[in-house]
C-alpha cells in the first residue's frame, strides 16, 4: 500500500445518514446526525445530554492548512502521514486530564475511531479565546513595531524576542463577524478588549456576565494543567487557542464546556524545552512548516500579505511541495503526540474503510 493512500484527504463524501448538508472545515467535517439517529444513540449509549440534543460525528482529515490555504505534496500525498491522529490523540489526552482535574468537559460523547468523534451540538462562544506565556509570531512582528497594548494590555518596553511574558496573557478575537457592535469591525478575527466582551456578552453569546470570569478560569487552568504536563517532558507551552460553548446534560442543567480542539500542534505553538536553553526555538507544532513555507518560495510577502491572497491560494493550488517537506511535518506531529500520551500512536491503514465498517457495525449509521 502506497503511503499516500494512508492520507485522509477527503473527509466529506461518507456515506453517514444525514438530512442536513455536511460542514465541511480546513481539517475537520462534520455530519449532523437525523433526529431519529441523535434520539436513538443518547438513549443506547447512555449519553449525558438532553434528550433531545443534536449529535454529529466529527471525522478529523490529514489535511494540512497554513496561510489559510489548504497545501498538497508530490506523488498524490494530498495530506500528513498520521496529522489527523495525532491531533485527535492529542486533544482525547488533554479532554480527559480537564474532566480529572475538574476544570469542565468537552462536546465529545464518544471516540469510535482515532480520526472520528460523536459530539453534542454547542451554542458557541463568539471569541477565539488566545493564550501567551511568551511573546512571539504575530504579537512579537506588532510589539517590534512598536506597538505596546494587546487587546487592552500594556507591555513593558525592552522585551526580547520569544521571551517568556511577565504573565500570561488573554487576548482574545471574534469568532466570525459580529455585527453592530460600538468600536468592534465587522470583520471575522478581530481583537477585542475584556471591556468589549463585558458591554457585548450576550452578543458573544454569554449567558450572563460572571460567565466571562468562568471562561477566563478556564482558560487559565486549562493553560496550566498542560503546560504541567508539557514541562514534565521538557516542552514549553507557549501559546494556545481555546474555543467554548454551552450544552444541556441529561438532567438539562446548562454548563460552560471546551470544545473544538485543544492543546494540539495546529492551535498553538510548541517548543523543545532544550533547545530553548540553549538559544535556540525548535517547533514541535504547525509553526515549522509555515517557516518552511516561507523558506521554500522566493516571495514569502505572498504568504504574509492579505492583499495578496489570490496570488497565495494559486500558490498553494499550483504547487506539490516535496514528499520528504510532508513527511518531516508527519514526523513532527507524529513524535509530540506520542511523548504526551505516552504511548505508540495508532495511525489507520485504510481510514475510510475502518471509519465506514465501525460507524455501520457499532453504530447503524452508514446508508
Amino acid at each position: 500500500m502506497k503511503l499516500a493512500d494512508k492520507v485522509l484527504a477527503v473527509n466529506n463524501d461518507l456515506p453517514i445518514r444525514t438530512d442536513a448538508p455536511v460542514h465541511s472545515g480546513k481539517v475537520r467535517s462534520v455530519y449532523w446526525l437525523t433526529e431519529k439517529d441523535s434520539l436513538r444513540l443518547i438513549e443506547q449509549q447512555g449519553y449525558d445530554v438532553a434528550p433531545g440534543a443534536p449529535l454529529a460525528i466529527m471525522v478529523i482529515s490529514d489535511r494540512i492548512s497554513a496561510f489559510d490555504c489548504i497545501w498538497h505534496g508530490e506523488g498524490g500525498m494530498h495530506g500528513v502521514p498520521g496529522k489527523g491522529a495525532a491531533l485527535n490523540a492529542i486533544s482525547n489526552h488533554w479532554f480527559r486530564l480537564f474532566r480529572e482535574n475538574g476544570l469542565a468537559d468537552s462536546h465529545i460523547l464518544d471516540i469510535p475511531h482515532p480520526l472520528v468523534w460523536i459530539v453534542q451540538k454547542a451554542q458557541p462562544v463568539m471569541i477565539e479565546a488566545i493564550c501567551r506565556q511568551y511573546i512571539t509570531g504575530s504579537m512579537w512582528r506588532a510589539y517590534a513595531k512598536g506597538e505596546r497594548e494587546f487587546c487592552g494590555i500594556q507591555l513593558p518596553d525592552n522585551l526580547k524576542k520569544d521571551q517568556k511574558l511577565p504573565e500570561l496573557l488573554i487576548t482574545p478575537s471574534t469568532k466570525g463577524i459580529l455585527t453592530g457592535l460600538p468600536g468592534i469591525p465587522e470583520a471575522d478575527d478581530v481583537n477585542i478588549t475584556r471591556r468589549d466582551i463585558e458591554r457585548n456578552h450576550t452578543a458573544f453569546n454569554f449567558r450572563s456576565i460572571d460567565d466571562i470570569d468562568l471562561y477566563e478560569n478556564l482558560l487559565r487552568e486549562g493553560f496550566d494543567v498542560i503546560s504541567r504536563e508539557l514541562a514534565a517532558l521538557d516542552q514549553i507551552f507557549v501559546d494556545t487557542k481555546f474555543e467554548f460553548g454551552y450544552v444541556k446534560d441529561k438532567a438539562g442543567i446548562e454548563k460552560l464546556i471546551y470544545m473544538d480542539e485543544v492543546g494540539t500542534p495546529d492551535s498553538s505553538r510548541i517548543w523543545d524545552g532544550q533547545s530553548y536553553r540553549n538559544g535556540e526555538v525548535v517547533e514541535n507544532s504547525k509553526e515549522s512548516f509555515r517557516q518552511l513555507l516561507l523558506n521554500h518560495f522566493p516571495d514569502p510577502d505572498i504568504l504574509l500579505n492579505k492583499d495578496r491572497m489570490t496570488e497565495r491560494q494559486a500558490l498553494a493550488r499550483n504547487n506539490e511541495l516535496p514528499a520528504d517537506v510532508l513527511l518531516e511535518v508527519s514526523r513532527t506531529y507524529v513524535s509530540i503526540a506520542e511523548k504526551i500520551i505516552g504511548r505508540k500512536l495508532h495511525l489507520p491503514d485504510r481510514p475510510k474503510a475502518e471509519i465506514m465498517d465501525i460507524l455501520s457495525s457499532r453504530y447503524n449509521l452508514i446508508v
